[in-house]
């Protein structure tokens, strides 16, 4: 766990402009506090730069196909609950499924604050009434929240777990996940028959747009729950206090890239630091690019034309795959 305050302080000690043991001063820190953000900014629109790992949760609507996840979008949770330092307090649930990475919104409230750690709430459809903990400290008393997650840049991989029942009752921690399938728009586009019926999904595609974006699962389901990993751009820190959870490498590549920036601000870095410094900040910042870099897929063959059977009734339905 760290705060944006931490990594300032230490790159304005990197280029001299602290001593040891010295903080930086309001308006100091302030300065520094927007050129990281802004620096942020400018990574997130760089290819393989800036995001993370997130388990969207969600429940399956029997009969609902297409989805919207991101702000005022219908995957998420409803919730009535309370927070009292870093610990919000679920009571009750009215819809969707609670999980690590959700943004809160409400009434008092502080914006930019998310769940970092479930503690006696289990999250998901097990028993998410309990306790979780959140990156900003404050006190909010009981009311009506929102839980939302951020729009995903991509998804990587999916499963659903479909609940198992012994004499009609729920078995806790009894479910059982099936694979679902990755499509891009052309395999999508492929399927002939998009609202066939079936058990749960075998396969989703996802459709990003500037706010929201859309998840397609097929075909049509009448049960489940969704669990699905997907890349999350890393947005701008609130406050210079926020409790993050910086991936590996991250705080490294921002200390020493924001002390590059720096460094013109206070003119107290000599040639041997500037040197330094640069090579770090460049090391730092390809460190993370290789650690978000995907493998290249050399080749992708249409599973109809490996089983000669692309004009069959299969083929209407679903374009070849899941045979």
């Amino acid at each position: 766990m760290a705060q944006p305050i931490d990594i300032i302080s230490r790159a304005m000690k990197d280029i001299g402009a602290l001593a040891s043991g010295e903080t930086p001063a309001p308006d100091e820190a302030q300065d520094a506090f927007d050129m990281l953000n802004d620096m942020i900014d400018q990574w997130s629109n760089e290819d393989m730069m800036v995001f993370y790992k997130t388990e969207i949760v969600y429940p399956i609507t029997p009969g609902q196909t297409q989805y919207t996840i991101g702000p005022g979008g219908q995957i998420g949770a409803t919730v009535t609950g309370s927070i009292s330092g870093n610990v919000l307090t679920i009571s009750a649930i009215s819809s969707g499924a609670v999980a690590v990475n959700q943004t809160l919104s409400g009434v008092g409230i502080t914006p930019g604050t998310t769940i970092t750690q479930m503690l006696t709430g289990a999250g998901g459809n097990v028993n998410e009434v309990g306790t979780y903990q959140v990156n900003i400290s404050q006190n909010v008393t009981s009311t009506t929240i929102n839980l939302f997650y951020q729009r995903p840049l991509s998804i990587d991989s999916a499963f659903v777990r479909i609940n198992t029942n012994s004499n009609g009752v729920p078995i806790v921690n009894g479910g059982l996940d099936y694979p679902v399938a990755i499509l891009n728009v052309e395999d999508y586009q492929m399927i002939g028959l998009k609202t066939l019926n079936g058990p749960w999904p075998k396969a989703l595609y996802y459709q990003p747009t500037e706010t929201l974006g859309n998840i397609f699962v097929w075909p049509n389901p009448a049960q489940g729950e969704m669990h699905i990993f997907a890349n999350t751009n890393f947005g701008r820190f609130t406050t210079m206090y926020d409790n993050v959870n910086l991936p590996q490498g991250y705080s490294m590549a921002l200390r020493w890239c924001l002390a590059e920036r720096l460094m013109p601000m206070y003119g107290k870095a000599s040639q041997t630091q500037i040197a330094m410094i640069t090579a770090y900040a460049a090391q730092g910042k390809a460190t993370v690019k290789r650690t978000n870099m995907k493998p290249v897929q050399s080749a992708r063959f249409n599973d109809a034309l490996l089983s000669s059977r692309q004009k069959d009734a299969g083929w209407i339905l679903t374009g070849g795959f899941f045979r």
